[in-house]
């Protein structure tokens, strides 16, 4: 069964902007290089050292807005460009103190004033994933076009802020692939566990309000709530887009 790399995607500050990739190389044991690598902490987290689990930030799921973000990375520098359609383009190293006060202006008006708000930027030596292991998520386009259908919308994959987009698997085939193999290249990677979705793949992308109800349609057409799989690099590589993907 082969498939081909479609698109990457990093998402250099968790749930604060996207950013699409030609080629990257991936490390075994990580996730993908700058890939929630930094994470907005609310007032009300209670972090841990190291990773910590994804209801300690500000995401798309508790305040849709921020899904209308996209960004982009000066790896050198160390500062992310983020840009909204309703507050404009603004850009910050993350790690510099003096930069928070500007981020926290532009970005307080997309959280929700009833949710706990935006207090510091914070990183933690690994990627910041949802899962509590270093992961690459997958998406599989041939399940998101059937799950378009039933929606009765064109849902772009960004909505599920996955980091590879798979072109030629059948819909839902990567159900079938837990505990194998994908060689991309030299590269493999080793399809860990689904991905149960949350509020966040219901929102538009351009408005940033909730417009399509993945979740229900999801759970009445398939009977849950996952799509996409984590997987977890067990050899590193470099991937680029149109690169043929194989299972084995």
């Amino acid at each position: 069964m082969t498939g081909r790399l479609a698109n990457i995607c990093r998402h250099p500050i968790k749930g604060h902007g996207r950013e699409e990739l030609a080629s990257v190389r991936l490390l075994a044991g990580e996730g993908l290089p700058w890939d929630r690598f930094w994470a907005v902490a609310h007032e009300a987290a209670k972090l841990r050292d190291g990773w910590s689990p994804c209801a300690n930030f500000a995401r798309g799921a508790k305040a849709p807005q921020l899904m209308a973000i996209t960004c982009a990375l000066d790896e050198e520098a160390r500062s992310v460009t983020l840009r909204h359609p309703e507050r404009g383009e603004i850009t910050i190293q993350p790690d510099a103190t003096e930069d928070l006060p500007a981020f926290l202006d532009w970005v307080g008006p997309l959280n929700p004033p009833e949710r706990a708000q935006p207090t510091r930027i914070v990183s933690a030596g690994v990627a910041m994933t949802d899962s509590a292991f270093p992961s690459i998520s997958i998406v599989n386009l041939a399940s998101l076009a059937e799950l378009s259908a039933h929606v009765g919308i064109p849902l772009s994959a960004h909505r599920f802020r996955a980091n590879l987009w798979v072109e030629g698997w059948k819909p839902w085939q990567e159900w079938e692939m837990i505990g194998r193999r994908l060689h991309i290249g030299d590269t493999v990677l080793e399809v860990r566990e689904r991905i149960t979705r949350c509020n966040a793949t219901k929102v538009d992308l351009e408005s940033g309000i909730p417009n399509a109800d993945t979740l229900g349609t999801l759970e009445v057409h398939y009977g849950h709530r996952d799509f996409g799989v984590y997987a977890t690099v067990v050899q590193g590589g470099k991937i680029a887009l149109d690169q043929e993907i194989v299972l084995q």
